[in-house]
């Protein structure tokens, strides 16, 4: 079955943003493919180690800075690696991330200054990603995903099932 790698907070289940919260998603889409076992839910901020809940922090450049100033850069670098090994080890058809996050942006992050000023840009761990060859879509883009994959499965036959 081809897997579909998604941002935790998305998929729902144990807090893992840095407010404590979850924002699951609930399109009938994205609920048959949790039901089926195609989603492998991942939090790179989590997986670099820092709490729940965590000061919010915003990419500037090629580093990451909590609200207090701390540069965790290398948290989240940690946690983009780990998401991308379970990217490879499940060879995910593409990865469903949420938008606007330090780690998980495909398109938009906050802008650095914490005024919820958003700019094009993506997230370290969708950077990392995109750089390894897989498609990171977001939230917003449930029709893409539902179109990629119906041509993956058609394409891959039996592998799917």
């Amino acid at each position: 079955m081809k897997k579909i790698l998604v941002s935790e907070c998305l998929y729902g289940g144990r807090a893992v943003r840095y407010d404590g919260k979850n924002i699951p998603l609930t399109d009938k889409r994205f609920a048959g493919w949790k039901e089926e076992g195609r989603l492998v839910p991942i939090c790179p901020e989590v997986f670099g180690g820092l709490p729940v809940p965590r000061a919010d922090a915003q990419r500037v450049d090629d580093k990451v800075i909590a609200r207090d100033g701390t540069d965790i850069t290398q948290e989240y670098i940690c946690g983009a690696k780990e998401a991308l090994r379970l990217a490879q080890e499940n060879s995910a058809a593409f990865a469903i991330m949420k938008q606007s996050s330090p780690s998980c942006g495909s398109r938009t992050i906050y802008d650095g200054s914490f005024t919820g000023q958003k700019i094009s840009g993506q997230g370290v761990a969708a950077e990392m990603l995109r750089n390894a060859g897989f498609v990171v879509l977001s939230e917003d883009d449930l029709d893409e995903a539902e179109q990629m994959l119906a041509r993956i499965i058609k394409e891959g036959g039996r592998q799917d099932g």
